[in-house]
């Protein structure tokens, strides 16, 4: 991954405990308190998204396809989360309490509408990073640059799996034809195909010091609403909504169809993309709808204190699908994810 604001400062540790990585997540909308499906808000430690899934499946005494959430969490962390139960009746089973051992439920209400995948307003994290190396007045430069600046928006490698196993599993279904089972674990590997690719792009926006600059022909994202637009000529209201961070240049999640931008940014994806001609083949041959991704992420509202000299406290938000990773990595090394 190449790096916007410099290498990084020192070492550090993320997650030395599940407590020193929190996130709450923030729903884009006030549940109606009405109707067939159950808004559950949970809190959980140690456990995946899909494993309270099921659990919420078999206290409802439902299939788990009656259960939705809007995006998975780390396993290794504190989260909070919102999941959707279609129970037309009453679910005494599902009120507040705890479930299991690090499965509790915070908060019920009812909704019209089940909860769908991507349906977040975004996510605040609570980080606690220890054994900072750095000195402390140039992290809190680098801090204040972010801040001001934002960081490239990179998928983490969450997002690829231990050692990269999502994208060694995908090429090997995708380009040899091993079969894979479930729809979900398929679900998985397309993301870390075209995730990747986009991480390319991004890092070759990155070399050329052009991840936060508008260029023409640029498919500009607005910022935490997944719409984009043509960008004929940057003009001067433009670069003031750039430097806002109300808009941002914009990379590619492969697949058919889609909104391509022109020019020198065409030129510069086609050349990154046709690496990887087979596995462009093999997701138009799944029929994976092309979309956009911001290169530039935004932490809102970051804030930093020092509970001792060696110990970093962060607090920010950022918008659905990005990984707070990424704006540490922008700061420090950290120890690899237990």
């Amino acid at each position: 991954m190449i790096r916007a604001h410099g290498g990084p400062l020192g070492t550090a540790r993320l997650r030395a405990c599940p407590e020193d990585f929190r996130v709450d997540e923030q729903l884009p909308f006030q549940p109606s308190g009405v109707g067939e499906h159950c808004l559950i808000q949970v809190c959980k430690r140690g456990w995946t998204t899909e494993a309270v899934a099921k659990i919420l499946a078999a206290r409802a005494g439902v299939s788990r396809g009656a259960v939705s959430f809007a995006g998975l969490k780390d396993r290794h962390a504190v989260t909070t989360q919102w999941f959707s139960v279609h129970a037309p009746k009453a679910c005494p089973a599902l009120l507040p309490g705890c479930l299991e051992d690090g499965v509790e439920i915070v908060a019920a209400t009812r909704n019209a509408r089940k909860l769908r995948r991507g349906a977040l307003g975004g996510n605040r994290f609570r980080l606690l990073v220890r054994e900072v190396s750095a000195p402390r007045r140039a992290v809190e430069r680098r801090l204040h640059a972010i801040s001001r600046r934002g960081v490239p928006n990179y998928f983490g490698p969450q997002r690829f799996g231990r050692g990269g196993r999502n994208l060694q599993q995908a090429r090997a279904w995708l380009l040899e034809g091993e079969p894979v089972r479930g729809r979900t674990v398929r679900g998985l590997l397309i993301s870390a195909v075209r995730s990747d690719l986009f991480n390319r792009v991004l890092a070759r926006r990155v070399a050329a010091g052009t991840w936060d600059t508008l260029l023409a022909g640029e498919r500009a994202a607005l910022d935490g609403t997944g719409s984009h637009f043509p960008v004929v000529a940057v003009d001067a209201p433009l670069r003031r909504r750039v430097a806002q961070g109300d808009v941002h240049p914009s990379g590619p999640l492969p697949g058919v169809g889609g909104d391509r931008p022109e020019g020198a940014v065409a030129a510069l994806e086609d050349e990154v993309l046709a690496e990887e001609p087979e596995l462009l083949a093999a997701l138009a041959e799944r029929g994976v709808r092309a979309d956009r991704r911001p290169l530039r992420l935004m932490p809102r509202q970051l804030v930093w204190h020092w509970p001792d000299a060696q110990t970093l406290s962060l607090d920010f938000t950022l918008t659905a699908g990005a990984y707070a990773t990424t704006v540490i990595a922008e700061v420090l090394e950290t120890a690899a994810e237990e």
